[in-house]
């Protein structure tokens, strides 16, 4: 990676998720996450960038990669179906009985 290059907006949230995770994990205060996410709008290059996560472990599963979130999202489209059929049935009951 070349340091002096110019970070993009992806590599600034990209960054940012990282924080979130390590303070998820625990390694970062509220205060710091809120310092250091600061920082990586002002920053420039991308080693600027690699500074601000210089002293934290590498992640192994970045986010998305995981069973969770999927599983995640399938139970809330089962809990939209199951709405949207609730919602279905009761209108017809309802058209039916006036």
């Amino acid at each position: 990676m070349d340091v002096e290059l110019r970070a993009s907006d992806d590599d600034r949230n990209r960054v940012v998720a990282e924080l979130h995770r390590h303070t998820a994990a625990g390694r970062l205060t509220l205060d710091e996450f809120s310092d250091r996410a600061g920082a990586v709008w002002t920053a420039r290059t991308l080693g600027d960038l690699a500074a601000l996560t210089r002293d934290l472990p590498a992640l192994s599963d970045p986010p998305g990669d995981g069973d969770t979130v999927g599983h995640g999202r399938r139970e809330l489209l089962m809990l939209f179906a199951a709405a949207a059929l609730t919602l279905l049935l009761l209108g017809g009951f309802l058209a039916i009985t006036r």
